[in-house]
This record gives C-alpha cells, structure tokens and sequence, in this order.
C-alpha cells in the first residue's frame, strides 16, 4: 500500500474512537441542561397535567435511564440514523443535510478570503517592517481581531443595508424573484458578502498577524541569509525561500481554526438571517430540541475532524520531513 493511502488509512481509523468520544461528551452535556422537550411543550401549551408530562416524556424516551438513552443514542449514530426533530417534524439527517450547504458557502468563501488576504497582508508587513504600511496593516489587523463579530455585523447593516442600500441585510437570495441562473448566483453573492465579511475579519486578522510573525522568524534562519549572500533579490528571497516555510504555521492554524469558524457562524446567521446549521442550532437550543442539537455537533465534529485530516496531507506535502508512514 503505497505512503500516503497507509497514512490516510491510519487517520481515518484513528478519527473513529475520536467521533464516538465526541458524541458521548455531547450527549452527557445536554443531559446536564435544566428542561426537555415535554417543558418546551408545556409552556407552549400554557400548562400541562403531570400525566400528560408523563406521556410526552414516555413519547420521546426521556423516562428510560440515561445509560439506556445513551446506548440507543449511539446504535443509531453507527447506523446513521440522527433520531426525528420534533420541531420540524421531519428526520433530523434530512433537515441537517438540507442547511449544511449554506454554512458550507458562507465557510468556504469566509476562510477563502480570510486565508489569502492573510498571506498578502503579512506579506507585505513583514517586507515592510518597521516603515508606516507595517504599522497600518498591524494596527488594522488589532482593531479586526479585538472587534466582536456579531457588532461588525450590525455595523455593516447600518452602513451598507440601511443608510447606503447597497446590499440586502438578511437571508440568502431574495424570496419570489424570478432570476435566471447566473442572476441567481449574483443575487446569492450579493446576500454573501456582509456575513463573508463579518465572519471572515477576525480570521484575517489572525491570520495577518501569523504571516507576519512567521515571516520575520523565516528571514532570521541561516539558509535565508545564504540566499541573500548569493546575491538574490529580496523578491526571490521572500516568495522561492521564505513563502513556503513561513506557510507551514499557517496551514495548521487554518486546521485548528475550522471549529472555532462553525462556532462563529452560529452569531453571524442568526445576525443576518442565513438559512444555515448556525442559526439551526441556535433555533434548537432555545426549542430544547435536542435530537437537533445533537445532529448538528455531531456532524460538526464529524466536519473539523475530516478537515483536519485533510491538513494534516497538505502539510505533509509542504514539508518533506514529516514521515507518513
């Protein structure tokens, strides 16, 4: 089997008892929230009898024991089976499956654009140290990566919705329009950029500050100085020397930052109304519709740990040192 099949293999294998830990640890925390779906429904109701309580609790299998919850739990994750949202009265893999290409849109574009614009500015930073671009981009890049999203996000409302009316503030697409297929591809991209925005700032600020720093430590390092010593130019330097070792911390940050882009995105749609899994989990959270809530981190986990597998390839492409066996 060749290196990098075994190495995939490996991971995958490894990624198995991680998931299944994952959904323990999930399914303990929500059992340690106040209230269940029969309280839900009885405060809709405006009250219940405790045998009507009963009965719903019986319905949804919250009188069994938790262990015995938890068994059935995870038989019917092995099986792919996510339980029935309540709610929505519907599977809970279908409703899952139906908003996760919104979320993944809104990621892919916000990580995209977070990730390149990144590279560029601590590129130019770095090249510049010390001169007035330097302490412009750092300054900008603090100010980005102090700001709260979702209070960039009600900014931008303000600013590009309601005073300039340049861009729509909410949802994905504009509800009844009868666009052609490249209107509605414009159309979607015009919904995307204030969420892109909002949710891909923070990250470019962190990423701005990563190049940067790991830059100026690349440009310390002996063989860097050699080049220079050859007679290079300092443009040949920063991108055929420097650029892809300077990378390396990057694309690990851009693994480790994946989680923490799927918690973002929970108060950039609820923000601006984008019919993804964020706004769905926030949603199943106040509606105590756990086997929603459930479905969502599960496939969540099941998301970072798949794109951190994907890393951790890359980064054994961009440095040969790193044995895959």
């Amino acid at each position: 089997m060749p290196r990098f099949l075994h190495y995939l293999v490996r991971r995958l294998l490894q990624a198995v008892p991680i998931v299944a830990g994952i959904a323990v640890f999930n399914f303990c925390l929500l059992q340690l929230a106040p209230g269940d779906v029969a309280d839900v429904l009885a405060g809709e109701a405006g009250g219940a009898t405790p045998e009507y309580m009963a009965q719903m609790r019986t319905k949804f299998g919250l009188d069994q024991p938790v262990p015995v919850q938890l068994g059935k739990y995870l038989l019917n994750v092995a099986r792919l089976d996510l339980g029935y949202s309540f709610r929505h009265n519907m599977p809970v893999i279908d409703l899952v499956l139906s908003r996760l290409p919104a979320t993944l849109l809104l990621m892919v574009a916000a990580i995209a654009g977070a990730f390149g614009l990144g590279i560029v500015l601590g590129v130019t930073a770095a090249r510049n140290v010390n001169r007035p671009i330097d302490t412009i981009i750092s300054v900008g890049a603090l100010l980005a990566y102090a700001t709260p999203i979702f209070w960039i996000g009600l900014m931008m409302i303000l600013l590009f919705s309601v005073k300039l009316g340049w861009l729509p503030s909410s949802g994905m697409y504009t509800v009844g329009a009868d666009l052609s297929l490249a209107g509605h591809v414009l159309d979607v991209a015009r919904h995307m950029v204030l969420p892109t925005v909002a949710l891909g700032l923070f990250f470019m600020a962190l990423y701005t500050r990563l190049m940067r720093a790991s830059m100026l430590e690349v440009y310390g390092l002996d063989y860097v100085v050699t080049a220079r010593a050859k007679g290079l130019s300092e443009t040949r330097v920063a991108f055929r020397h420097v650029l892809r070792n300077a990378l390396l911390p990057m694309v690990t940050m851009l693994g480790l930052q994946v989680g923490s882009m799927l918690g973002g995105s929970v108060l950039v749609e609820t923000v601006f109304g984008w019919p993804g899994l964020g706004r769905l989990a926030f949603e199943a959270v106040f509606q105590r519709d756990n086997n929603l809530l459930l479905g969502i981190l599960m496939l969540s986990s099941v998301l970072v740990v798949i794109v951190n597998i994907v890393i951790d390839l890359l980064y054994a492409r961009l440095d040969p040192r790193i044995d895959m066996r």
